[in-house]
């Protein structure tokens, strides 16, 4: 009944990206998920350059009215409480192309579309899925494929039931302070930026990101269980007055979100992808385009017949996001570090410019120069 190359466990947005990718390897997929699309959860919901090219590899397409390009990402530094304009803001555009803003539930239905056009056959509320180190079943059935996949996400007991042990082969750093918490809610708004707005204070992170002509998306990451939308937006003087007079048009969402580090990726015939083969902390915004180019990446490596290449390219595509996340979340954690950098940046924009440039994989490390980077040190010393 089951009889694939290739059996996906997982629907989300880094499983449909896989399913797509295997099939243009020219792949028969299989895709099972104890869900029902499309699937929605808490997410900053913009897509950087690199994502955005991902997913046109994959072929995936969005109407004008469903997205909004964002040329940008701007840092503003909310500690210093006040009026309207008195935050310290620095502010870098893309050196070419674009981001993505979107709803999660779009994206979800625009890679559905994809894969069933492609000819994956998905089995949705599938209740008893079971991947061990040689074979999967679902609900009892034995499934007949060369390459299973885990795709189920942070928590993922799949890891472990295919030989993955997060014991001994990941190093979980959840539990040293990199276990911190979102919460999402949109706004109907038309957007005041066409760049993303990261606003930083105290409490956490307020990310800005317009998804629609009339829609903004606002997601607070934070290192307080208890801390909400409602009570954290006081803190984040820009953003309320902005949303004065705007309406929610959405629940708020919650989540968590954890840097965990995976010894390997591959085992067998069986790979991870997504959050399930590790992840940075959702302040980088990197969570959707690493799991779109792992897909493509993954693909290739099992056309190949070799799952070491994917185990060196997935290596690759997440080394800079977690340099990236460990100084975001130091700025995060050492409130004078983040004043000091807020201070240096304004002091020389090229710097900050230099490193969203960075971040985006526009540019490497090296570009940053001797220069650049004594500037910085320089600056965090002095400032």
């Amino acid at each position: 009944m089951y009889d694939h190359d290739v059996f996906i466990a997982g629907g989300g947005p880094a499983g449909l990206a896989a399913a797509i990718a295997a099939r243009l390897a020219g792949f028969s997929v299989l895709l099972a998920d104890c869900g029902l699309p499309p699937i929605d959860k808490a997410c900053g919901e913009g897509i950087l350059p690199e994502g955005v090219a991902a997913l046109a590899q994959l072929g995936v397409s969005f109407s004008s009215s469903e997205i909004f390009a964002f040329r940008g990402i701007k840092f503003v530094d909310c500690s210093r409480e006040g009026a309207l304009g008195g935050s310290c803001v620095v502010e870098a555009r893309f050196p070419s192309g674009s981001g993505l803003g979107i709803r999660r539930i779009v994206l979800h239905q625009r890679l559905l579309e994809r894969a069933c056009r492609l000819g994956v056959q998905m089995l949705w509320q599938a209740r008893a899925v079971r991947i061990t180190a040689e074979s999967a079943w679902i609900d009892g059935e034995l499934v007949g494929s060369r390459w299973l996949i885990c795709a189920d996400g942070h928590n993922s007991r799949l890891r472990e039931q295919s030989g993955f042990f997060s014991g001994g082969s990941a190093q979980d750093n959840s539990a040293g302070g990199f276990r911190r918490f979102g919460f999402c809610r949109h706004y109907q708004v038309a957007p005041w930026s066409d760049s993303v707005e990261v606003h930083w204070s105290d409490c956490g992170q307020l990310y800005v990101t317009p998804v629609a002509g009339d829609q903004i998306s606002i997601a607070l990451l934070t290192r307080h269980p208890g801390l909400r939308l409602q009570n954290a937006l006081p803190r984040f003087t820009p953003v309320l007055h902005r949303l004065r007079d705007a309406a929610p048009c959405s629940r708020e969402l919650g989540g968590l979100t954890v840097t965990r580090r995976l010894a390997s990726v591959e085992h067998g015939h069986t790979a991870l992808i997504g959050d399930a083969s590790g992840s940075v902390d959702a302040i980088t915004g990197e969570g959707l385009s690493m799991a779109f180019q792992q897909a493509l990446e993954l693909a290739q490596a099992m056309k190949c017949g070799d799952l070491n290449i994917y185990q060196r390219a997935h290596r690759r595509i997440l080394r800079r996001p977690y340099v990236m996340a460990e100084l975001m979340l130091a700025m995060d954690r050492h409130h004078g570090l983040r004043r000091r950098v807020f201070r240096t940046f304004a002091a020389d924009p090229s710097l900050f410019r230099r490193l969203v440039n960075i971040h985006i994989g526009a540019r490497t490390p090296r570009s940053l120069g001797a220069t650049g980077a004594f500037s910085l040190a320089w600056g965090l010393l002095t400032a």
